[in-house]
């Protein structure tokens, strides 16, 4: 099984990196900061530069912690909050199935993260070999609830906002495709 969560980790953790990095850099097909300042002022996620960048900060530290099995319940949590948020601010209204636009995708990986805090990183972890490992059930609600409870206090402090005056347009530093990223399909 330590092979199964070391795979399960670098995936997830390795997209999550390509994820963030797409909002701060504009690697990968990414939007790149003014692409995503322009997501977020759509979604009223205000002030949209500074939630842009906490966006993609949280995704890349996230991922780089997931994919090296170093706290891992602290990534986990990060990875539900943004994936929470995505949830609220971009899918739910269109139902469940990823085709649609829905929300299964970022589901899932809730699933998965809260599976790895349970179960731990394994013994080919950071945690493990620096003796620091946390799992079992309390770990894994504890990431959980952490995670979607920042969703819905990043969310509300967004709403709370004032509309930036020089917000980019949504999708004006952005290509047409933005590489799957579920917070900016559709948005």
């Amino acid at each position: 099984m330590g092979i199964g969560r070391l795979g399960a980790r670098l995936l997830i953790g390795g997209l999550f990196v390509g994820h963030g990095t797409q909002k701060l850099l504009g690697w990968f097909g990414g939007p790149g900061r003014a692409g995503t300042e322009g997501m977020m002022e759509a979604l009223e996620m205000r002030p949209a530069k500074v939630h842009a960048t906490l966006a993609g900060a949280t995704e890349t530290a996230a991922g780089a912690l997931l994919a090296a099995g170093l706290a891992t319940p602290l990534a986990a949590s990060a990875i539900t909050g943004v994936m929470t948020t995505a949830i609220r601010k971009v899918h739910l209204p269109n139902g469940p199935w990823n085709a649609n636009g829905g929300w299964e995708y970022n589901a899932v990986l809730i699933g998965a993260v809260t599976a790895l805090a349970e179960t731990g990183p394994g013994e080919l972890s950071l945690d493990h070999a620096l003796g620091i490992e946390r799992r079992g059930p309390a770990w894994a609600l504890a990431a959980l609830a952490t995670g979607v409870a920042t969703s819905f206090l990043t969310v509300e402090l967004g709403r709370r906002g004032r509309p930036g005056v020089t917000a980019a347009p949504v999708g004006a530093a952005a290509p047409e495709d933005t590489a799957g990223d579920p917070t900016t399909r559709g948005a």
